[in-house]
């Protein structure tokens, strides 16, 4: 059975583990990164409607806040459903990247008055803040949580040539993998990336091919691993 390298963090590397293995590969669980949520004061005055571009910005408002009836924008199927099971009940997804729900939010200013808020990274991706206020909306971001470097174990790292494949959700993972590949190349490893934007700190590296989804989302990612090619 080939094997891939999971390489997003917890929990939703454990989500992504049973979508792999429905598909006929072993998912080897190494997180690259680790979340860590942080808790500032989250103000709702004159929020009018929330902008969520990950699932673990709607886990950690919903650690902030039991607040659940600003509308909400998201950026995809997935951290749609996570702000559905968050108890949000009007959740719009964007099916794209930062720049498509961005376009959505413009499109629907109609449906609510107040500042946009989003909630998200201490590092966020894309600009989301400043493509809504270039459209001439209201826009705020808060951090409330961050992502940090974890070390790979040992063993690990000694078993990289039983691996056939890694699976790049993000640029930061990638920056990471890519210090963790210099020390220990694989030129075997084929990676399978959400963008070609998520890809592009391994260039540098000597690994196997490397191949973007045609989509920014889990989806199109995982339907590289289903290509009897892969």
């Amino acid at each position: 059975m080939r094997r891939v390298w999971i390489t997003r963090a917890a929990p939703g590397a454990e989500a992504t583990a049973v979508r792999v293995r429905a598909l006929g590969w072993e998912p080897v669980v190494a997180p690259v990164l680790q979340v860590r949520f942080l808790s500032p004061f989250v103000d709702l005055t004159g929020v009018g409607a929330l902008a969520f571009t990950s699932a673990n910005g709607v886990r950690a408002f919903a650690r902030q806040t039991d607040r659940r009836d600003p509308p909400v924008f998201a950026v995809g199927q997935a951290t749609a459903a996570a702000a559905r099971e968050a108890g949000f009940a009007d959740v719009r997804s964007a099916e794209g990247d930062v720049a498509a729900l961005g376009r959505a939010i413009v499109a629907h200013r109609s449906t609510f008055s107040g500042v946009i808020l989003h909630p998200g990274a201490a590092e966020p991706a894309g600009d989301l803040r400043g493509d809504l206020e270039r459209a001439g909306l209201r826009a705020r971001a808060q951090a409330l949580y961050e992502t940090a470097p974890l070390v790979v174990p040992e063993d690990f790292l000694a078993g990289l040539g039983t691996l056939d494949a890694m699976l790049i959700h993000s640029p930061k993972a990638a920056a990471r993998v890519a210090e963790i590949l210099g020390e220990a190349p694989a030129r075997h490893l084929a990676a399978y990336g959400v963008s070609a934007e998520a890809l592009a700190p391994l260039k540098t590296l000597a690994i196997g091919p490397m191949i973007a989804a045609t989509l920014p989302n889990e989806d199109a990612l995982l339907s590289l691993l289903a290509d009897p090619r892969a």
